[in-house]
């Protein structure tokens, strides 16, 4: 196992840097990754710090700082060090700049602007919290995307990672005995989307469930033969409505939402 301090600085939240560390981590196995996280640098004192915590650590470091001052500072001493390092956002904002023959604003943060798109985003998360779990049918209408599956199916954490992205979501839980009402059927302006996965998963995810709380694992929840009924209940019910359906057997939250937001971009453009 091959070991990496990795060093993230950011005169921001950094919320960039962690994705794009997680991106490409991704691509590299047996990699133990000691994560030193450092956002809101904005001050030499800060700087100081994660300066000597970088001599302390060698590794590599990713920053994306914008004040002059302090990312020469930073800069300065990584090369003493002979410690590679990589600006993250460099290269695309320096063909954006060459693009749109303007420089940078060079403002720390400049993505989380409480402009329009941050208010959209956050009436998205009270709307998807105040609908999870087929509630509030009677404003199931003003949603963008109604998702519906059987229990455990990923539902909820797919509907609030819709919502981080500025979507508002709803999840209708599909039982046998006890269908969604009718509202459902005669909804027009949300996507409707229905979440499968195989019954093997299913059983597990509801099976850890179950102990999780302390409760018997074996009971009708988890059986083969229900699980398989739920399972086709709902892809007949999607076939029937022509709703499209995402298998999330193998996809994480963040692929399925992507599939999601892509069927709803289409349907939007649509005439």
């Amino acid at each position: 196992m091959t070991q990496l301090h990795l060093h993230l600085l950011s005169d921001s939240t950094g919320e960039t840097l962690e994705n794009i560390a997680k991106a490409a981590l991704a691509q590299f196995a047996g990699v133990e990754t000691v994560r030193h996280f450092w956002p809101m640098v904005r001050s030499e004192v800060h700087m100081d710090r994660v300066i000597s915590d970088i001599a302390r650590n060698p590794g590599l470091v990713v920053y994306t700082i914008v004040n002059p001052d302090h990312r020469a500072r930073l800069e300065t001493h990584c090369r003493a060090l002979n410690m590679p390092m990589v600006a993250a956002l460099d290269p695309i904002t320096s063909a954006l700049s060459t693009l749109l023959g303007q420089a940078a604003r060079g403002r720390p943060g400049s993505q989380h602007l409480l402009d329009d798109a941050y208010f959209a985003r956050v009436d998205a998360i009270h709307y998807t919290i105040a609908h999870d779990d087929g509630v509030g049918a009677e404003n199931w209408e003003a949603a963008d995307i109604v998702l519906v599956g059987v229990s455990r199916s990923s539902k909820t954490p797919t509907s609030i990672y819709l919502a981080n992205r500025g979507y508002k979501t709803a999840n209708i839980p599909l039982v046998i005995e006890s269908p969604p009402p009718s509202i459902l059927y005669e909804l027009r302006n949300p996507l409707i989307v229905g979440l499968v996965t195989s019954a093997e998963r299913l059983i597990q995810i509801r099976r850890n469930r179950l102990l999780s709380l302390n409760q018997t694992p074996e009971t009708a929840y988890v059986d083969q033969d229900m699980v398989a009924r739920e399972i086709a209940f709902g892809r007949r019910m999607f076939a029937d409505n022509g709703w499209p359906v995402i298998d999330m057997t193998r996809r994480s939250i963040e692929e399925a939402a992507a599939a999601i937001i892509t069927l709803y971009i289409e349907r939007k453009a649509q005439p």
